[in-house]
C-alpha cells in the first residue's frame, strides 16, 4: 500500500494505493469506484485496470483500511490491504499486499496457460468435425452418425465450457448475487444459452423436431468463442506484463543484500537490516543498495535508470549516491542518509506508480459508457431476440439465439476499459526512463496543450552557481603566481564571491600560501599580505578608496565585461592594478538549443529572473530569448503567470522547485528541475531528474504522442463497438467471428500503447 497524507484547513486525508483483485473491463472499474465513493469520509477512489489497482482519499479518522475493503467485496470484488495490528519485525515474516497482488498475477497466469491449452486441445476437434459435418459429402468420411457425432461434442465441449470458461460463469454469479453485472456477464450469459441450447437439442432431439424447430447444435460456437476469449485474455495478461515494464525494472534495481563496515570487518546483511549512518562498501559493478554520501574512495556511477543520463557520473568524497545505481569502476564506501521507502528510487517508483494509477481528463467519456454499457447491451439483446424471433416472416428460434450470442459476445468492453490506461502506463514508463517523472495521467494530457513556457533563469537555464568566466592579466607576470596570491587572500573570506575563485583556483591545481593581516572592508572587497605582498580584490569603489589607477582601456574592458551580466572584481598588488577577474552564474551547455527546439515546435518562451537587468539581457541573449522580466520577485512571477492565463493561454513554468514554489503551483503545468532530495517537489505536475532542460521538449514530445495513442485508442474502442454490434444484432456477425474480433479488439489496443515505448524523444 502506498500512502500519502494531504493537510487541509478542514481535516487531513490520507491517499492510499490498493492492489484490487477480480477487476476484467471497464465496467468493473466504475462498479469499485462508486462502492467507495458511497462511503462517508471518502473524497476520491480512481481504479485502474491495467494495474489492477484502486487509489482512495479517505480520511482515516472516519474511514478504516477495512471498510474499504467490505464495501468493494460487496460490489463482488477482493481488496487486498495490510493487517494493521502486526508490528514492522511480523510484517517482514508476511508478503506485502504487492507480493500478494504479485503471487496472485503469477497464479492466475499459469491458471489461464492451463486453461487455454486444455480448451485450445478439445475445441480443434470439435471445430473441425462440426465444419466437415456441415458438407454431405464429407460425412462419409466421418465413422460416427450425427447424434453420435453431437453425443461427442457435447462431452468435449462440457469439459471447455465448465473448466475453460469456469471464470466466466463464477464471475457472471458473482455480479448475480450483488444484481450487478459485467464483460462475464455478457461472454456467460453468451456461451450458456449456445451450450445448453445444443445440450437439449442433443439429449432431446425429438422435442425440437416436434416443435417444429430444427436440433441444430452449436457446440463449436461455445467451444470456440471460450478459447478465443481466454486466449485474447492471454495475450492481454502478456501485454500488461510489457507496459508495466518501467516499473518493474525500477524495482528490479534494487539489491536484495549490502556489504556493511562493522568494526573493521565487511559484513553482508539483508537491505532491511540496513541502517541510516552505516558504511558501507560498494565494489565494481556492484548496485549501491541505499542514499548516502561518498567518504572514500572515487568511482563513476551508472544512473541511467534515475535520469536517463547514460553517461556515467563521476564520484569524489563528499558526493551524493543514490540506491538502486550501478557502480561502473573502484571500490568506494559510503555512508548511509536514507533506506527503504526514504530512498531516491522508493520515491520515483511511488511517484510513477501513482502517476500510472491516475486519470486523464480524457478518460471522462469512456467513464461515463462504461457505466451504464452493460445494462444496454443487454437490452439491445433481448430486442434482438425478439426482433428476430417475430419479425422475419420464416422466424427461427435457433438463430434468434445466435445473434443474442452474438450481440453479447461482440459488446464486452474491454477494450475501453484498457484504451486510457495502458497508453499513460506506457507513457510514464517512457518518461522515466529518460528521467521525466510525470505526477499523473491529467498532467501528461495537459503537457500537449502548453502555448507559452516561463523559464526562471538561476539554476535552470543558468548553473545555478557563480564561476570564474575570465581571468584578464594586466602586466606580463605569472599568472599562477598571482593566482595563488589571490586565491590565498580569498580563502581567507566568507563572501559569495570568493568561493568561485578559490574553486577555481582548486582546479588550477596552484599553490595557497600563508596569508597575514587580512582585513575584509564591507561593501567593497578583501586585501591581505602575501609573500609581503599586499593584494586587494574588490570593486572599483575600493581601488578608488585605495588610491589605485585604472586606465582608459582596462575601463573599458571593465563595462565590456559587466555589459555581459559578469560581476568583475579589480586586483591590485602594492598599488598597482595587475587584473581582472570576471565571476559569473554561466548559461548551461544545453538551454540555448533547448530553446531553439521548443520555439521550433511552436512555443513562445519567456525567461523571468529576480537578478538585474544587465545579467538578465546577457543571459537571454545568449539563449536566444526574446522575451525576459528582471528584477521581480517569486510572487510577482505568479502574477505575470496569471496574466497569461486570462488572456487564454496554456501556461508552463520551469523552475528549480524551491523559490518557484508559487509560480510552479500557479502554472497550468509546473515543471521541476529534480536535482537530490527535491525530485517530489509538491508544486510540480512534472519533475525533470537531469538538470538539461532539454528534457522540457521531450515532455512536450511525450504528451503529444501520448495523446495521440489514447485518442486511437478510443477511436477504436468506440468505433468497434458502434459497428459491431448493429451487424451482430442484424446477423451479419456469427458469434465466433465476434468472439473473435473482441479478443483481438483488447490486445490491438494494448499493442498500440506498447508502440509508446519505441519512440525515441
Amino acid at each position: 500500500m502506498n500512502a500519502q497524507t494531504n493537510h487541509s484547513t478542514t481535516e487531513t486525508t490520507l491517499t492510499s494505493s490498493f492492489p484490487i483483485e477480480g477487476m476484467t473491463c471497464a465496467s468493473c472499474v466504475q462498479r469499485v469506484e462508486r462502492s467507495l465513493k458511497k462511503i462517508d469520509g471518502v473524497s476520491n477512489a480512481v481504479a485502474n485496470l491495467a494495474t489492477e489497482k484502486v487509489t482512495v482519499t479517505y480520511a482515516p479518522t472516519k474511514v478504516h483500511p477495512a471498510i474499504l475493503q467490505k464495501a468493494v467485496a460487496d460490489s463482488g470484488y477482493k481488496l487486498i490491504i495490510e493487517i494493521p495490528t502486526l508490528t514492522s519485525q511480523q510484517k517482514k515474516n508476511f508478503p506485502s499486499p504487492e507480493e500478494i497482488l504479485l503471487t496472485t498475477k503469477d497464479q492466475a497466469y499459469k491458471s489461464l496457460t492451463r486453461e487455454l491449452l486444455l480448451s485450445a486441445s478439445l475445441t480443434i476437434p470439435v471445430a473441425s468435425f462440426s465444419m466437415l459435418s456441415m458438407f454431405e459429402s464429407t460425412m462419409r468420411f466421418i465413422p460416427f452418425t450425427m447424434q453420435e457425432l453431437n453425443g461427442i461434442f457435447l462431452l468435449l465441449s462440457s469439459i471447455v465450457f465448465f473448466f475453460g470458461g469456469k471464470r466466466f460463469l463464477r464471475g457472471c454469479w458473482q455480479m448475480a448475487k450483488h444484481f450487478s453485472a459485467d464483460m462475464n456477464t455478457l461472454i456467460a450469459t453468451g456461451t450458456s444459452a449456445a451450450y445448453f441450447y445444443s445440450f437439449f437439442a442433443t439429449v432431446f432431439p425429438h422435442w425440437f423436431i416436434s416443435n417444429n424447430h430444427a436440433a441444430e447444435t452449436y457446440f463449436d460456437t461455445t467451444t470456440v468463442i471460450i478459447t478465443l476469449i481466454l486466449f485474447g485474455r492471454w495475450l492481454e495478461a502478456r501485454a500488461k506484463i510489457k507496459t508495466n515494464s518501467a516499473i518493474h525494472a525500477l524495482i528490479e534495481l534494487q539489491p536484495k543484500t549490502a556489504s556493511v563496515i562493522r568494526n573493521g570487518e565487511v559484513e553482508i546483511i539483508s537491505l532491511d537490516a540496513l541502517q541510516l549512518h552505516d558504511m558501507v562498501l560498494v565494489r565494481p559493478g556492484e548496485k549501491i543498495p541505499a542514499d548516502g554520501i561518498l567518504t572514500k574512495g572515487f568511482s563513476a556511477v551508472d544512473e541511467s535508470m534515475l535520469t536517463g543520463e547514460s553517461i556515467p557520473m563521476e564520484k569524489n568524497i563528499h558526493a551524493q549516491v543514490f540506491g538502486g545505481t550501478i557502480n561502473k569502476f573502484g571500490s568506494f564506501e559510503f555512508r548511509v542518509t536514507a533506506t527503504g521507502t526514504n530512498t531516491i528510487l522508493a520515491q520515483i517508483i511511488r511517484l510513477v506508480e501513482e502517476a500510472q494509477g491516475s486519470k486523464a481528463p480524457i478518460q471522462t467519456l469512456a467513464d461515463f459508457i462504461a457505466a451504464i454499457f452493460v445494462p444496454v447491451v443487454l437490452g439491445i439483446s433481448l430486442l434482438t431476440f425478439f426482433a428476430w424471433m417475430y419479425l422475419p416472416t420464416e422466424a427461427i428460434f435457433s438463430r434468434a439465439l445466435i445473434n443474442v450470442v452474438a450481440v453479447l459476445i461482440i459488446a464486452c468492453p474491454c477494450a475501453l476499459g484498457l484504451a486510457t490506461p495502458t497508453a499513460i502506463i506506457a507513457g510514464t514508463g517512457v518518461g522515466a526512463r529518460n528521467g521525466i517523472l510525470i505526477r499523473s495521467g491529467e498532467s501528461l494530457e495537459r503537457a500537449h496543450k502548453v502555448s507559452t513556457i516561463v523559464f526562471d533563469k538561476t539554476g535552470t537555464l543558468t548553473e545555478g552557481q557563480l564561476t570564474v568566466t575570465n581571468v584578464l592579466s594586466l602586466h606580463d607576470i605569472d599568472e599562477r603566481a598571482m593566482l595563488s596570491e589571490i586565491a590565498s587572500v580569498e580563502l581567507q573570506s566568507e563572501h559569495p564571491l570568493a568561493k568561485p575563485i578559490v574553486d577555481f583556483a582548486k582546479q588550477q591545481n596552484v599553490h595557497f600560501q600563508k596569508t597575514t593581516s587580512f582585513e575584509i572592508s564591507p561593501g567593497r572587497g578583501v586585501k591581505g599580505t602575501v609573500n609581503d605582498a599586499e593584494i586587494f580584490v574588490g570593486n572599483i569603489a575600493m581601488m578608488n578608496e585605495n588610491i589605485i589607477a585604472i586606465d582608459e582601456n582596462i575601463n573599458s574592458r571593465f563595462q565590456q565585461l559587466s555589459a555581459e551580466g559578469k560581476t568583475v572584481l579589480f586586483v591590485a598588488r602594492n598599488g598597482i592594478l595587475v587584473a581582472l577577474i570576471a565571476v559569473s552564474d554561466v548559461l548551461k551547455p544545453s538551454s540555448a538549443e533547448a530553446i531553439h527546439e521548443l520555439k521550433s515546435i511552436g512555443l513562445n518562451v519567456l525567461m523571468l529572473t529576480g537578478d538585474n537587468t544587465i545579467t538578465a539581457q546577457s543571459i537571454a541573449r545568449q539563449a536566444e530569448i526574446e522575451n525576459y522580466v528582471a528584477e521581480i520577485l517569486p510572487s510577482e512571477k505568479s502574477e505575470i503567470i496569471s496574466s497569461f492565463q486570462r488572456q487564454g493561454k496554456i501556461v508552463a513554468m520551469v523552475g528549480d522547485g524551491i523559490n518557484d514554489a508559487p509560480a510552479l503551483a500557479q502554472a497550468d503545468i509546473g515543471i521541476a528541475i529534480g536535482t537530490g532530495t527535491d525530485i517530489t517537489a509538491e508544486t510540480a505536475d512534472i519533475v525533470l531528474l537531469r538538470g538539461d532542460i532539454k528534457s522540457v521538449a521531450k515532455a512536450m514530445k511525450l504528451s503529444k504522442q501520448t495523446m495521440r495513442i489514447i485518442k486511437q485508442n478510443l477511436f477504436w474502442a468506440f468505433i468497434y463497438n458502434i459497428i459491431s454490434i448493429p451487424l451482430a444484432a442484424m446477423g451479419l456477425l456469427t458469434p465466433v467471428l465476434a468472439a473473435g474480433a473482441m479478443a483481438l479488439s483488447s490486445v490491438t489496443v494494448i499493442s498500440n500503447s506498447l508502440r509508446l515505448r519505441k519512440i525515441k524523444l
